[in-house]
């Protein structure tokens, strides 16, 4: 089937429907991921006559037309748009641009960021030094929250305020909020470094972050218009914020409600807030949770019965089996999210963990996409039970200690692993010089040859 006709198809589908996922009109029509991006393209943007939903729906746009599939005779006439009053018919001009809606509920996660005592540092420094140490916290900042594909709604002097859930909504937008908050934290410890060294003060923040219904919308007037979520959720937000010490992150109820197990958190009780009736039970994060899955937070509860795949469960341990034997095994668990795939695999580890079997897991996440080797950088973190405010130098002696009790060439193996895990070069050991190494190597493939 030709593009045109194809493309007819699925105009007649979306103005019938109004509403069409990408899954189902690839199901529907058999189309491949080319085709499917070409309709996309063609109908958005081109004759915008549909606009896309979060990345998984179609949604017709255009005014109502009669569709008619082509055929070797003469064709029929497309019936004109109906006309309201007031409206001019315009030959040739383009289609209006699809109206969003004015304004929409949403489940929000928002965080609220400031600093601590900006007023006295902005009374000590010069306005455009202040603006400058400004702006780069900002920056530093900004990367993490894109990291882990937060909004950034708005900047408010020296303060952020930042939505989760909101263009653009995540299944678990409240702990990517806990991990951006904790991330800042983090992240301005090391910009501190720098700010210290080069102008003799240390910036601190104060996180707070809260979930709740929100309704989002377009808000203000005159040439200037924002996005903007109204509503408890952000002003609870701010609230927390204020309660927060200096460089740590504080979340409500409703948020821990979402992220237990994921993070160690202190409770601190419920605390009045200023402007809510009732106190707001509170908790400050610590740190991330040896716990980085949902299997690994259920397995603390217990797990429900696995039921109708006992032909898999005897499959991985028939293979287990062979490979205690001396046969060396491998097994792929392929197929579409959520059908029990990380499940299965947790019943193999509950029938081998009393078998003096080592485990070793390697997780990939999707905040950190941009980074290959995160899987083995997450990894080498966990066996050093390393805490992210640690300071470099007691992360590098960490390091240290466990190699000691390992065969391998310090020299070699110490600097290569602190580059990996982002520490500074150890100043006992010699720099490698991987370049050289790598030209020898491929100057005597070329003698080879």
């Amino acid at each position: 089937m030709d593009y045109d006709a194809v493309l007819e198809q699925v105009l007649e589908l979306l103005q019938r429907e109004r509403r069409l996922s990408y899954r189902v009109l690839k199901l529907r029509l058999q189309l491949d991921d080319e085709t499917l991006e070409a309709l996309k393209e063609d109908l958005i943007y081109a004759k915008q006559l549909a606009v896309d939903e979060d990345g998984r729906v179609l949604v017709w746009a255009g005014a109502a037309r009669a569709v008619t599939a082509p055929s070797s005779g003469a064709t029929e006439p497309v019936e004109p748009p109906a006309l309201t009053v007031g409206q001019d018919l315009q030959v040739g001009s383009p289609s209006p641009a699809p109206r969003t809606p004015e304004a929409e509920r949403r489940q929000l996660t928002v965080l609220f960021c400031d600093l601590v005592d900006s007023t006295v540092l902005a009374g000590q420094l010069d306005p455009e030094e202040w603006r400058e140490v400004v702006r780069a916290y900002q920056d530093t900042c900004a990367k993490v929250i894109a990291r882990y594909e937060g909004h950034i709604a708005q900047y408010l002097g020296d303060g952020l305020l930042v939505y989760f859930g909101y263009p653009q909504a995540h299944e678990d937008d409240a702990q990517r909020a806990v991990r951006a908050g904790l991330g800042m934290v983090e992240a301005l410890g090391t910009f501190n470094a720098r700010l210290t060294h080069e102008r003799g003060f240390k910036l601190a923040i104060r996180v707070g972050i809260h979930t709740g219904l929100v309704v989002v919308g377009e808000m203000g007037g005159g040439g200037r218009h924002e996005q903007l979520a109204l509503g408890d959720t952000p002003n609870v937000a701010a609230r927390l914020q204020s309660l927060a010490a200096p460089d740590t992150a504080m979340i409500s109820a409703a948020t821990h409600r979402l992220v237990q197990g994921y993070f160690v958190v202190e409770p601190l009780g419920p605390q009045p807030l200023k402007g809510v009736a009732a106190p707001v039970p509170v908790y400050r994060i610590l740190r991330t949770n040896v716990a980085e899955s949902r299997l690994e937070v259920a397995a603390a509860t217990g797990w429900t019965p696995l039921v109708g795949r006992e032909s898999d469960v005897a499959l991985l341990r028939e293979r287990w089996e062979q490979s205690r034997a001396g046969l060396g095994q491998v097994v792929l668990l392929s197929g579409e999210a959520g059908i029990g795939k990380s499940r299965l695999v947790e019943v193999l580890r509950e029938h081998v963990i009393n078998q003096s079997a080592t485990r070793v897991v390697f997780r990939c996440s999707p905040y950190h996409q941009q980074s290959a080797l995160y899987p083995i950088i997450d990894h080498l973190q966990r066996v050093l039970r390393w805490d992210s405010i640690d300071a470099p130098e007691a992360k590098l002696a960490a390091l240290e200690q466990v190699l000691q009790t390992s065969r391998l060439p310090l020299e070699e193996v110490t600097p290569l692993l602190a580059a990996l895990l982002s520490l500074p070069h150890p100043a006992h050991y010699p720099i490698l010089n991987l370049c050289c190494g790598l030209m020898k190597m491929d100057t005597e493939k070329r003698v080879v040859r």
